[in-house]
């Protein structure tokens, strides 16, 4: 489906670069605000995501999937952005926290929770894996480190969401 769409946008058609922003915006929004922690400038990165896409889809390497090469693009916008912005706000200032959706229950608000408190060395590894399931060996192209690196960030990830749920199987005891 997406070389296809890769194609028609290669000709010159706007539908199908509409088609491409329609499938992939909802997943690009959750990932920009997991990443940054921040809504508006989470908005600024997907913008800055599809634009690069479109102006740069012609570089798209259509031996591998499309999928990795949009999300690597979005993370490097989020880094982009979160760099700029911590220019821009001033020193102390809190930063808003990005709203938890109302339909998750209170277990995965605490994950989300926990989630958010991570540094973005163990944060986006995780995110990259259990909530957009990509393989060890894709998040390690996307984030350019090496497998075995991954996998150590992964693990300390997980023992680090693990401590700040309380040690517990399934969260903290309410």
């Amino acid at each position: 489906m997406d070389i296809r769409l890769i194609e028609r946008i290669l000709q010159g058609d706007r539908n199908a670069f509409r088609s491409l922003y329609d499938e992939y915006f909802d997943y690009a929004m959750r990932t920009a605000k997991l990443v940054t922690k921040n809504g508006e400038w989470a908005k600024d990165a997907v913008q800055e995501t599809f634009l690069r896409v479109y102006r740069n889809v012609w570089q798209y390497d259509w031996s591998k999937p499309f999928k990795p090469w949009f999300y690597c693009i979005l993370l490097r916008e989020c880094y982009r952005v979160m760099e700029r912005e911590k220019k821009v706000v001033p020193f102390g200032e809190q930063l808003e926290k990005v709203a938890v959706e109302q339909k998750l229950p209170e277990a995965a608000v605490d994950v989300y929770e926990v989630l958010q408190t991570l540094d973005d060395l163990y944060r986006i590894p995780l995110i990259l894996k259990y909530l957009h399931d990509y393989s060890e060996k894709e998040i390690a192209d996307m984030l350019d480190v090496n497998v075995n690196t991954l996998k150590s960030r992964l693990l300390k990830g997980r023992e680090k969401m693990k401590k700040g749920l309380g040690g517990e199987r399934y969260g903290t005891e309410s």
